[in-house]
């Protein structure tokens, strides 16, 4: 006996079937087998500021938190997260009411779907999009309708036409991820007060991924949706501890949202973690309250890394979309004679021992993501310098 069911109907739940092992884990797999500089999954390579390290050390010492948090996370983060969304935005959330704390990011897209979708609800997101946004979407039973962000003039684009076609009857929620991952696209006034007009004319409800907030360059400028008009009651804004202060192991999330929507998402919530991350939440309170240098010093260091493994790639032949946000660069491959993202990535820690991911993974088209791939360049400088040389070495003629 090998302990098998001897029923023919697959063990994995059918909602669930398409999603396999995830291409994070099998790239991350190659780079340690090949020796090869990982810059495919998206997670820095040192630690953040030691100040907030050593609060979370002394809320263990204090004994703060090692034992079950309140249901909606401690107090003192959820007074941080109001005050730093009041500060930054001018939004003003109840900390009692309007804020639960997650386990990470990915558990507050989870939660929210599971919350507010219910089978045959249609969830329009933008594509690509981050793989979680996917299995979410079945686990709740819902149906995802893609609008496909297009190349345009060097950067990734929506069509607001296209947005406003995919919108049915039946479409219950819109999806959104500004500063955009993989493409490093941020949204503009101009679109967000379209999405923003859309949802109040079509009375839906919208999850916005906003954990890249603090990574935008340039001229860009992050702009919650829900301080656009009618927004505000009908928008659950999703941020992370883990991209702003380089502490992705802590997965310490949260949500902003109205009363009736935090209810709604820590009704889901509740049964998945209950409650994670104690003594961390404690240090990402303080980490909250940095002063504003922090965030532009952060902002200024991941610029710097942009540049330097964006140059790079252009000079291996990589035609590259430099981002406005996150700490991603997407290129297109057919400039080196190349179409299919898939094979140059599983091909690429023998060619340059260099790591990437194929954007057809973040897609339901996948032809349209075929001839792009995803650098993640929040690593040491010369971890990048390293891996730009590598890349120049294999690929430049």
């Amino acid at each position: 006996m090998t302990g098998m069911t001897s029923s023919a109907r697959p063990l994995l739940n059918r909602r669930l079937a398409e999603f396999g092992t995830t291409i994070f884990a099998e790239m991350s797999a190659l780079a340690l087998r090949t020796g090869s500089i990982n810059l495919g999954q998206g997670f820095p390579d040192t630690d953040g500021p030691e100040e907030v390290r050593e609060a979370a050390v002394r809320a263990l010492r204090d004994g703060r938190g090692n034992q079950y948090p309140p249901g909606p996370g401690v107090p003192e983060l959820r007074t941080a997260v109001a005050a730093h969304q009041e500060r930054r935005y001018g939004l003003s959330y109840d900390p009692d009411t309007e804020v639960l704390v997650t386990a990470g990011a990915t558990e507050a897209i989870a939660a929210a779907l599971l919350a507010l979708v219910e089978p045959g609800d249609e969830v329009v997101a933008l594509e690509p999009y981050y793989d979680s946004y996917a299995a979410c979407i079945a686990m709740a039973g819902g149906t995802r309708v893609p609008v496909t962000l297009r190349p345009h003039e060097g950067s990734f684009r929506l069509d607001l036409d296209e947005l406003r076609a995919a919108v049915t009857d039946r479409t219950r929620l819109l999806l959104v991820n500004t500063p955009h991952n993989p493409t490093g696209t941020v949204l503009t006034r101009a679109e967000l007060t379209a999405i923003a007009e859309l949802a109040v004319e079509r009375d839906l409800l919208v999850v916005t991924d906003e954990v890249y907030e603090h990574l935008v360059f340039d001229e860009a400028e992050h702009l919650p949706l829900a301080t656009f008009p009618g927004m505000r009651e009908r928008t659950v804004t999703i941020g992370s501890a883990g991209k702003t202060f380089s502490f992705t192991g802590w997965k310490v999330g949260w949500i902003t949202a109205a009363p009736a929507l935090v209810s709604a998402v820590r009704s889901a919530k509740q049964f998945l973690t209950y409650v994670s991350s104690g003594p961390f939440q404690y240090a990402v309170a303080e980490a909250l309250a940095l002063p504003d240098s922090y965030f532009a010093a952060f902002r200024e260091d991941m610029r710097a890394k942009r540049d330097l493994l964006s140059a790079g790639l252009a000079e291996a032949g990589f035609e590259v979309f430099r981002p406005a946000g996150t700490y991603f660069v997407t290129t297109d491959i057919r400039p080196l004679g190349e179409s299919d993202g898939f094979a140059f990535c599983r091909a690429l820690p023998e060619r340059a021992g260099v790591v990437a991911i194929p954007n057809a993974v973040f897609y339901d088209h996948r032809e349209a993501g075929a001839p792009f791939v995803r650098f993640a360049f929040c690593k040491r400088t010369e971890v990048l310098t390293d891996a730009a040389e590598r890349l120049r070495k294999a690929f430049a003629r």
